[in-house]
């Protein structure tokens, strides 16, 4: 897996006028519990106790899917590489790209990351990523199942800070968690900035 520390994150210049989200990144034993049915019949449990169900921890998967529910959007997600170092979502504004060198989503360990268009005349998956709030719920459907996240921080950042803020955004080093990127701030012919929320496991 190449280190997102060697990759730099920056603007594209060359995207159509329709569409722009270029992302150039910088810089589980197992417990069974079983018991004598004759005794879970004869042997009321203890008064005032309730037995409380164990919730198992997700399995890494690949994305196939991302739901925004306050959003309302539902998304296909496909893996997507960064040749020459450029991370570059699918042309289909309403898909998304993963990253498939960086962590996979449910993973206890870096950041799943997952970039879209924005179209600054409507159609982009991710066109109003920016309205989330902390608290906001993400989902992600993935080979091995859902992953639920809860939304973190929503930031926009300029084309320079974000580069100088890449190494730690996009690490692989931090607790799992999900990172969404996209393009902001259409001046009438380029993007000026990234809309950047990050969450973590519900």
């Amino acid at each position: 897996m190449p280190d997102a520390r060697s990759l730099a994150l920056a603007a594209a210049g060359s995207l159509l006028a329709a569409a722009g989200a270029v992302v150039w990144l910088t810089n589980g034993d197992a417990v069974s519990m079983t018991a004598d049915p004759a005794a879970r019949a004869t042997t009321p449990p203890p008064i005032g106790t309730t037995a409380l169900p164990v919730r198992a921890e997700p399995e890494p998967g690949s994305p196939r899917r991302v739901l925004i529910p306050a959003l309302d959007v539902s998304a296909p997600v496909v893996p997507v590489k960064a040749p020459d170092r450029t991370l570059v979502p699918p042309a289909d504004p309403s898909r998304l790209g993963w990253w498939a060198d960086g962590a996979k989503p449910g993973a206890g360990e870096g950041s799943a990351l997952i970039a879209g268009h924005t179209v600054h005349t409507g159609g982009g998956a991710l066109d109003d990523l920016e309205e989330l709030d902390a608290g906001d719920e993400v989902v992600v459907r993935t080979d091995q199942g859902r992953v639920r996240y809860v939304v973190d921080r929503v930031r926009i950042y300029s084309k320079g800070r974000i580069a100088d803020d890449a190494t730690q955004l996009f690490s692989q080093d931090s607790p799992g968690r999900l990172v969404l990127i996209t393009c902001e701030d259409w001046d009438g012919s380029r993007y000026l900035s990234n809309v950047v929320v990050t969450a973590t496991p519900a």
